[in-house]
């Protein structure tokens, strides 16, 4: 399965693993990478050395190609892009705003920049801004979401801009991963089934409630202040949703989730914590290494897209 994207990033599986808070930390952005795609070092909200450590740790245990997802509305993002290029960094995702004034560093240090865009106005304005390649993510991904599909999104960012598209959302199985070819992406990114990988170092509770989780499991809060967040339903998005529709303001409802990602992921509260999953956590009924997962997708793709399971 070789396309652009595997060109681009030096990478065997066009499979990149999403930039999770907290989740998203050495030991799992090793493992994706071993196991012959690229892993993802979440910056989140986290301090520039403590990104630093991460990416040291990561070198201990693979000497194959990861990168670092940058979130741009983190209070330390200036210090986290300096990092990234002090430290060798090949491979950079952003979300949550524009790399722009980031951009002349990072390709000066030779930096793939990969930003996350949920509309085609932004994935050109990515392209002209300079960068190699946009992940289209629709609103069937877990954490934060825009409004389109990805079976909407991708095909028309696809047609809308020249470099390569990777599409992300909803995707959990070669079967996703063919469908996302057939939409003009050539490559995925995939964030909830990697939550339940063994090297993930997500609590237990954490995981067993995606492997538990059912279709209709997942509910998405913050529409009301336009910053809307998808997670498995439980007693702390029903308090919310309830809030939501009471009118109650910004600051409460900010309140209320603080520090709740932390919990479910680090503590194992899944009831009071934030357990983001995208819709396709339905999908995922069990752990498996990371190694196990990509070479099954990656499979299972393939048959699809050579039209074997056809005949």
């Amino acid at each position: 399965m070789k396309t652009r994207v595997t060109a681009l990033l030096g990478i065997e599986y066009p499979i990149i693993q999403g930039g999770m808070a907290w989740v998203a930390e050495h030991n799992l952005a090793a493992a994706v990478s071993e196991a012959g795609g690229l892993g993802l070092i979440g910056g989140a909200n986290a301090p520039g050395e403590v990104v630093r450590e991460e990416i040291r740790k990561a070198r201990e245990l693979t000497d194959k190609p990861f990168g670092v997802n940058v979130m741009l509305m983190s209070p330390f993002a200036d210090d986290v892009a300096k990092v990234v290029v002090e430290e060798g960094i090949k491979v950079v995702t952003t979300g949550a705003g524009n790399p722009g004034k980031y951009m002349e560093m990072w390709k000066n240090a030779g930096i793939k920049v990969i930003p996350v865009v949920a509309s085609v106005a932004l994935a050109r304005m990515m392209e002209k801004g300079g960068a190699d390649a946009v992940v289209a993510e629709g609103t069937e991904s877990g954490g934060h979401i825009g409004d389109q599909t990805t079976m909407s999104l991708v095909p028309q960012v696809a047609d809308a801009v020249s470099i390569p598209v990777i599409a992300a959302g909803g995707i959990a199985d070669g079967r996703g991963i063919a469908a996302a070819f057939m939409l003009g992406a050539e490559a995925v990114q995939m964030g909830t089934r990697f939550v339940v990988a063994k090297e993930s170092i997500v609590h237990q509770n954490y995981k067993d409630r995606i492997i538990k989780a059912k279709d209709i499991d997942s509910a998405v809060t913050g529409r009301s202040h336009g910053h809307p967040i998808r997670s498995l339903r439980n007693q702390m998005t029903r308090e919310y949703l309830k809030m939501e529709q009471e009118g109650r303001p910004f600051e409460e409802l900010e309140y209320l989730t603080m520090g709740t990602l932390r919990k479910a992921v680090m503590e194992g509260d899944v009831m009071h914590g934030t357990v983001m999953a995208g819709q396709i956590a339905g999908m995922v009924k069990k752990e498996q290494t990371c190694k196990e997962m990509i070479s099954e997708m990656t499979a299972e793709a393939e048959k699809l897209l050579s039209g074997t399971s056809f005949r």
